[in-house]
């Protein structure tokens, strides 16, 4: 399937699932990420979810993070396909942007050299790995940037697409791993 028919099939699936349903999968995919061999690794990016997108909740994921003493950090989106990394913090002050995301107002960046594991928002993904996002471009151009062996990790309320995406471009990074709430897909 071509990228701009997954982005409607999967927004429409993701409409269809509840507060407690989505909250529910949420703790799911954050227990998960526990049989994942990331945990040697200290500095962990993580997107902070769009509640309007009825978005996997990271907020489970980010409490699990802090309280084995690793560091989180959370983007600011800072041009049109471009994004600052800020240490979590007890006293990082968050706010909305205009796409509804939070973002912290200011803080402590941190390099994308630093970043160790990075999980990465999305609205489908196929059994290779490749995923769709919103079509901005934010996180590949950022996935860009880190490391190459930075591990990707992608959080997923749905099981993989069926059929490849078909519209790869040579500038979309893949997956290492994606969670869903019955199974740990590996790349």
């Amino acid at each position: 399937m071509l990228k701009h028919e997954l982005r409607k099939k999967y927004k429409d699936l993701r409409a269809e699932i509840n507060l407690t349903q989505a909250s529910d999968f949420s703790l799911i995919l954050a227990n998960h990420v526990l049989q994942i061999p990331i945990w040697d690794f200290f500095y962990f990016h993580i997107f902070l979810s769009i509640e309007d997108k009825n978005e996997v909740d990271t907020l489970p994921l980010i409490t699990l993070l802090q309280g084995r003493d690793k560091h989180v950090i959370v983007p600011k989106m800072t041009g049109s396909t471009s994004m600052d990394n800020y240490l979590l913090t007890d006293s990082t002050t968050l706010k909305k942007n205009s796409w509804g995301i939070p973002e912290p107002v200011d803080g402590f960046l941190v390099p994308e050299n630093k970043i160790e594991v990075v999980f990465v928002p999305l609205l489908a993904f196929d059994s290779k790995g490749n995923r769709v996002g919103y079509g901005k471009g934010f996180y590949d151009t950022f996935l860009h940037k880190c490391k190459k062996e930075t591990i990707k990790i992608g959080l997923s309320f749905f099981p993989a697409e069926n059929d490849l995406i078909s519209d790869v471009h040579e500038n979309d990074v893949r997956l290492d791993y994606c969670i869903t709430p019955e199974k740990v897909y590996a790349f």
